[in-house]
């Protein structure tokens, strides 16, 4: 393996705080998770405080992992002490408008664009130079963060050494078309015309009233919660995916509704129809009610408006046109693709594995794995960890 350089921020100790600590404690942070992950804050030049967690010795090499939505740092709980105890520095932020991580603005009209990709990975890179590592051993992005961790990549290779995206196929810019700024409009008016009626849900999330939706349902957030984390699981036996052939309105609206919605329903309402039952709920081991409570209380803090922003910035056409100053650009780390057999998230944009593959001058294979669905590294952290021993073992 090669030696990331040591944590050698001087000021690490005044910038952070552990597990315990009083202002820890009141942002509720003892959470249910390994005794040997630790809390930190930094103080971020982009003006952000960014809550992170560690596991492992500071002095060895880092694997980063970026979560996506609706998650947290706390996502990665059971993969940050597996990591480091095969010799790595384990670290997981909260990204902007997420969790403990503080200095995001949340309201629907405020600067949202921070959000944008490039914006994101400034972050990161940030959020690495605050805390002394300069290099990266691995990166891994789950959901919205495997997006960032491609543009990461894309963007500084200098600093990143392996990739490894999970659920969602990054979208190179090396296959970009030319920016459609009506975008959106067309693909909720083909949506529209099924019958019943759909619309997108990456759409949905751009709209103002999506974060009360969810935050306020009259069901309640955890209710919430545990509908949609349940039926984007393995444990909801719906979830059947298998590729589709092309991006047709008729074609996706095969993918169960919290992809594809109803147009008359917003995503509280499409999730809670499939509630587990009680006898699920306690028989839901990767994702009990103490470690649901974390979400919970993180998101009554923080409303959902923080991560609805970066889905905001994704069909934004000024953004899009920012990201064309990359057409062309490949990967050119050694990059493996993860999901669970029961992930919708690789097959939704249809054609978009196959453009990855094609993009990555170093592609290690792509694999699913079983019994998970979308939340991979908390349903089946175990296989996770072996995909990723295999693959730092051959590259």
């Amino acid at each position: 393996m090669n030696q990331a350089f040591p944590n050698n921020s001087a000021s690490g100790a005044d910038m952070s705080n552990q597990l315990g600590d009083e202002q820890a404690t009141g942002l509720g942070l003892s959470w249910p998770m390994d005794a040997r992950i630790g809390h930190r804050f930094l103080d971020h030049p982009r003006g952000l405080r960014m809550h992170w967690l560690e596991a492992g010795n500071p002095k060895h090499p880092a694997v980063l992992m970026l979560h996506g939505f609706p998650e947290l740092a706390f996502s990665w709980r059971k993969l940050l002490p597996l990591i480091a105890s095969q010799g790595f520095y384990a670290i997981a932020p909260d990204l902007r408008g997420y969790g403990a991580t503080t200095g995001w603005d949340s309201r629907y009209d405020g600067p949202w664009q921070k959000a944008s990709m490039m914006q994101l990975v400034a972050d990161v890179v940030g959020f690495l130079q605050g805390i002394g590592v300069r290099e990266v051993h691995s990166l891994i992005g789950h959901d919205f963060g495997s997006p960032l961790a491609g543009w990461c990549s894309l963007m500084r290779p200098d600093l990143f050494q392996r990739l490894v995206l999970m659920s969602a196929p990054f979208s190179s810019p090396a296959t970009m078309q030319p920016v459609d700024p009506h975008r959106a409009d067309h693909v909720d008016a083909a949506f529209a015309q099924l019958n019943p009626s759909r619309k997108h849900y990456q759409i949905y999330y751009t709209t103002e009233h999506a974060n009360r939706d969810m935050l306020q349902c009259p069901e309640g957030l955890k209710a919430f919660l545990r509908a949609y984390y349940h039926v984007k699981s393995a444990d909801w036996a719906a979830n059947q995916p298998h590729p589709l052939d092309d991006r047709s309105a008729s074609t996706m609206a095969v993918m169960p509704t919290y992809y594809i919605m109803r147009a008359d329903e917003n995503m509280a309402q499409t999730v809670l129809s499939h509630h587990p039952s009680q006898d699920q709920v306690l028989g839901c081991k990767w994702l009990p009610d103490d470690e649901l409570a974390v979400y919970v209380d993180a998101y009554k803090r923080t409303g959902f408006q923080g991560g609805l922003n970066w889905y905001r910035c994704a069909w934004d056409p000024s953004v899009q046109f920012a990201q064309q100053a990359y057409a062309g650009a490949k990967l050119r780390l050694p990059t493996l693709f993860l999901a669970g057999e029961a992930d919708w998230g690789m097959y939704q944009w249809p054609g978009d594995l196959e453009a990855m593959q094609a993009a990555c001058l170093h592609f290690e294979g792509a694999y699913r794995i079983p019994a998970a669905g979308h939340w991979l590294q908390q349903e089946q952290p175990l296989a996770v960890m072996d995909y990723l021993e295999r693959f730092w073992q051959r590259s």
